[in-house]
């Protein structure tokens, strides 16, 4: 077992800047989930509209993809703290201005697709930081921990948000709440953060390419692609978090079930990190990326059999579980990409995973409203699958073609 397995997450935490960028991140991340629960309610009471509720939901994870292409290069052209400090300011702002009491709700949605344009920003500076923060073997654990701070902090704060709508008089005082964490994450990346600028500066054709040249050189370049696609299925694998109520429903299941089968997935994904980055040597991750991938779907298939709530709990936990190949899949793609472009490509990871994580929701529930919800779940896991062995493949036939082209030039004759 590696170094890294047998010292756990200390190795992580002994690095100052990384304890102060997680600090950060717990207690911001937290406060996005409470704005998010809070601006549900916000809607639904002022307008007791499903549909608005539900767009306006939509408006916290879509507007990364028109973002993304116009932001995410300021991360290799600026010092990284600087750039994760004026992301943390402005949404500071903008979601503080949501907060004022008698604000209508058009001015709330712009506010929020504003704000939800600077994300991307943020990850692709936190993205590009974090291999120089914590560089060897550090950097897969320190990867590991702000993978499972994710899951927690989305268990507890949507489990904790209804306490605090009443702790925090409503949904405007949560939304002050959150507007409060980013301003102390940037106080804590001003203070506890070093400069990060990039090992090199941006020669003038990175600083030409832009998002688009960026995208075309992950897509266009196996060994980028094919960690970066395997990242991307995970919107197929997210028909459940969609289908959670129909699928409740059709099993005859409760309505407080729904909680339990929507947490199954981040608590399932919380121990599959856990384990990896604990447990299993970093040596065999790149031997187990594609079959956790292919594995990730099967239980999901089973689900189409619209098993009784306990099997489901377990299905859904397991392929939660199995999905912590994100992990290495994301460390192998950054680890890839030389430094003065980790910014631009961390972006295009970022805004790739929210567009399929949009897509994969909006696929599962037209074809819901075409077969049962299980069945649903179950079709969107099988093309999951399929194209998992297809990448794997596609991995393969790359080394294969390298093995070759070595051992070609091995047994060529020296020059004379």
């Amino acid at each position: 077992m590696t170094a890294v397995a047998r010292a756990g997450f200390g190795r992580a935490f002994e690095v100052p800047g990384f304890r102060a960028l997680w600090t950060a991140t717990v207690q911001s991340q937290l406060g996005n989930q409470l704005a998010r629960l809070a601006l549900a309610v916000l809607v639904f009471d002022e307008t007791s509209s499903p549909v608005l509720t539900a767009l306006t939901y939509a408006l916290t994870f879509l507007p990364p993809m028109v973002a993304a292409p116009l932001l995410t290069g300021l991360a290799d052209r600026f010092p990284r703290r600087t750039v994760l400090m004026s992301a943390d300011l402005i949404r500071a702002a903008l979601i503080g201005l949501t907060a004022l009491p008698g604000l209508p709700l058009f001015a709330v949605g712009v506010l929020v697709t504003l704000n939800a344009c600077v994300h991307p920003l943020y990850s692709a500076a936190s993205g590009a930081a974090l291999p120089t923060l914590l560089p060897d073997d550090r950097y897969p654990v320190g990867a590991g921990v702000l993978a499972m701070t994710d899951m927690v902090t989305q268990i507890a704060g949507f489990g904790l948000g209804g306490v605090a709508l009443g702790w925090l008089g409503g949904p405007r005082g949560c939304l002050a709440v959150d507007a409060a964490t980013f301003a102390l994450s940037a106080l804590l990346l001003r203070t506890g953060l070093p400069p990060l600028r990039p090992a090199s500066p941006p020669s003038p054709d990175v600083r030409r390419s832009g998002h688009w040249a960026t995208l075309r050189m992950v897509l266009t370049d196996r060994r980028l692609a094919v960690p970066a696609a395997l990242v991307w299925l995970y919107g197929l694998f997210l028909a459940p978090e969609a289908l959670a109520v129909p699928f409740t429903h059709q099993i005859g299941a409760g309505t407080g079930a729904t909680g339990w089968l929507m947490a199954a997935d981040p608590i399932g994904a919380l121990v599959g990190t856990l384990l990896l980055t604990r447990v299993v040597p970093q040596r065999w991750w790149p031997v187990l990326l594609t079959p956790l991938a292919v594995a990730a779907g099967v239980p999901l298939v089973v689900s189409a059999l619209a098993p009784a709530l306990p099997v489901a709990l377990v299905l859904w936990s397991l392929t939660g579980l199995l999905t912590c190949y994100i992990t290495i899949a994301q460390v192998t793609y950054v680890r890839r990409v030389p430094d003065e472009r980790r910014g631009r490509a961390a972006g295009v990871a970022s805004a790739g995973l929210q567009t399929a994580q949009g897509v994969g929701v909006l696929v599962a529930g037209a074809l819901a409203e075409l077969v049962a919800p299980s069945t649903a779940i179950g079709v969107c896991a099988a093309v999951g699958i399929l194209l998992a062995v297809l990448l794997a493949t596609a991995a393969r036939e790359r080394r294969g073609h390298q093995e070759i082209a070595a051992s070609d030039r091995t047994t060529e004759p020296a020059p004379r």
